[in-house]
Parts: structure tokens; C-alpha cells; sequence
């Protein structure tokens, strides 16, 4: 069963829990395609583990486009035992370059953990409750930037604000509008803020990968709108 767990552009999840739980009743397996998947290492995205401890195997890649050294493909092979254990922080630290039953040792994907060793490194040095903490700083920093977008008197939500991911529009601009704006933000070296679509229309796109921004950073951003 294919399945995406944080569409690039809005964040959007499937109904991990009920795919899940559809996968054990039939014995089959899954593909989970993320941006990053960096919310597994959430505890507040605890229905991320809540998911994966119901499937019987899955098989998921992790794709950003900005930072491929740290994509990696996981394979998940969960037992009784292992489901009981499962916590948000313990997820990221499951087997990797292991194939899970039904999933072909030769599947491309799962060549895709080799380009993931950096960030294997980088974890074992640093821990998964440091990578957890920074993850939940991104995840806050998002919800935060929603409530003062919705706050703004220029400014209007698109969509629902999920994971680090905010989408909004600025009353009354035009698709230049956000481009000129954009490259003015990016020029003072303010920040990086790209327009978007959304069904057709220009929007602009928060997405909070650095957990050092704070809502310094954000009303900075939003004071030039």
C-alpha cells in the first residue's frame, strides 16, 4: 500500500493509524514516502509511531531535496515485542539497511541509506533525544507562526497549519508581488521565504527546518508584510 506521511509542499498526512491497522488485518505491507520524516523523532507526532507499530512491514523514504547526505531509507520489521517498546524516540533508531518481510533486498529505495550515513553519525554522537528537542523546537516555532500569521491584518492562512509547514497569503498580491518580495527578504539576508502554489493561486510557504529560529525571527519576517 502506497502512502505519504508529509507531503513536501503542505504537510499533509495520510491516515497513518488506519492504513496501518489495514496492512496488519490483510498481512500486507507499506511504502511511506516524506519529505524528511524528521517528525518521527517527535513525541508530540506520536501518531507516527502509534502507525508504525501496526503494520506488519513498511518500507519508508525519507526524500528532501535540499539535503540529500541526510536521506535515508528505512526499513521497519516490527515484532510483538518491539511494537510493545515503541516510543517516538526509539523509531528513528529502528534497523536500518534491513529488509523487511516482502520487501525485495534489491528494492532501489533501500540503497537510498547509504546517503543517510551522516546523519547515522551525526545521531550517534549527538543522541536521538537532541535530535528529538530539535524537532519539537521546529514543530512549535511552526504553530507559533500560524497564530501571528492569523494575527496579521495582511495576511491569511491557506491551509491548516501542519508539522513545520505554514502556507499563507498576502491580501491582495499578485504572483510578482511575492516574487519581488522574496528576493528583497533573501538579498538583505533576512531569510529564505519562497512563493508557492496552491490550486493555482501564488501563496508563500514557511517551512521551519532550524531549530534555532524563534518568533524573533518569524515577526521579523511578517513586519515586512
Amino acid at each position: 500500500m502506497a502512502c505519504t506521511a508529509g507531503t513536501t509542499n503542505l504537510g499533509i498526512i495520510d491516515d497513518m493509524q488506519g492504513i496501518g491497522e489495514t496492512c496488519a488485518k490483510r498481512s500486507c505491507g507499506s511504502t511511506w514516502t516524506a519529505h524528511t520524516g524528521a517528525a518521527l523523532a517527535a513525541p508530540s507526532a506520536g501518531r507516527f509511531s502509534t502507525a508504525l507499530s501496526a503494520q506488519t512491514a513498511s518500507l519508508w523514504t525519507l526524500t528532501n531535496g535540499c539535503s540529500r547526505p541526510l536521506t535515508a531509507a528505512h526499513s521497519f520489521m516490527p515484532t510483538p515485542q518491539r511494537r510493545a517498546k515503541r516510543t517516538a524516540s526509539t523509531v528513528i533508531t529502528s534497523r536500518c539497511f534491513t529488509t523487511a518481510p516482502g520487501i525485495p533486498a534489491t528494492t532501489h529505495t533501500t540503497y537510498l541509506a547509504v546517503r543517510g550515513l551522516p546523519f547515522w553519525f551525526s545521531l550517534a554522537v549527538h543522541g536521538t533525544k537532541a535530535y528529538a528537542d530539535a524537532v519539537e523546537i521546529t514543530l512549535d516555532c511552526a504553530r507559533e507562526a500560524a497564530t501571528m500569521i492569523e494575527a496579521h491584518p495582511n495576511l491569511e492562512m491557506v491551509t491548516e497549519q501542519r508539522l513545520s509547514i505554514c502556507v499563507f497569503r498576502r491580501v491582495g498580491w499578485a504572483p510578482e508581488d511575492y516574487k519581488q518580495w522574496s528576493d528583497a527578504l533573501l538579498e538583505r539576508g533576512d531569510g529564505l521565504v519562497t512563493p508557492t502554489k496552491h490550486e493555482g493561486e501564488t501563496v508563500l510557504r514557511f517551512c521551519i527546518v532550524n531549530p534555532r529560529t524563534n518568533r524573533e525571527d518569524i515577526q521579523l519576517i511578517l513586519d515586512t508584510l
